[in-house]
């Protein structure tokens, strides 16, 4: 199963900050066994928007050049409240430091009127699959060329346009 936890980015300030939001919906498979009769995001999966929504970041800033970034540190990870269907997780990561392919953020995910459901500090790590496996995987092409159709789906041209106005 892969969880898509950005479903529209609203801001990018390339370099420094992305804002992106996920509205959970009462469909989300995982809801059924988290808790079923209180479905909550699970904490893993807030963090993973944060995670997720600072990945765009790093391909913005690599030029979309590594098919894959992990999290490889996770930091002061706190949880304040709970996001519930029909509830929007606004996520929003400022980056700290990117050297070679180790980035550094801090992000904060908000539900509500602002309350703080997660906040942390993230370090993600990209490369390509043939990093590892060699030339002959050739799945790199593929991933990336994917990855950027989702990022046009999820808003993220029309978010750089803001920026240049």
């Amino acid at each position: 199963m892969k969880f898509y936890l950005i479903d529209r980015i609203e801001r990018i300030e390339p370099g420094k900050r992305i804002v992106g939001i996920k509205t959970l919906s009462l469909a989300e498979e995982y809801l059924a066994d988290h808790f079923p009769v209180f479905p909550v995001m699970p904490g893993v999966l807030m963090l993973e928007s944060l995670v997720q929504a600072a990945a765009w970041l790093v391909r913005l800033e690599q030029d979309f050049s590594k098919s894959m970034i992990v999290l490889s540190a996770a930091r002061n990870i706190r949880y304040g409240n709970f996001v519930t269907p029909g509830g929007i997780l606004r996520t929003e990561v400022e980056l700290l430091k990117i050297d070679g392919d180790i980035a550094k953020f801090k992000g904060v995910g908000t539900v509500g009127d602002g309350q703080t459901a997660v906040q942390g500090r993230l370090e993600l790590r990209s490369f390509n699959v043939a990093d590892f496996f060699g030339p002959a995987a050739a799945a790199d092409e593929r991933i990336i060329a994917q990855l950027k159709k989702q990022f046009k789906l999820i808003g993220g041209p029309e978010a750089l346009a803001q920026v240049s106005r």
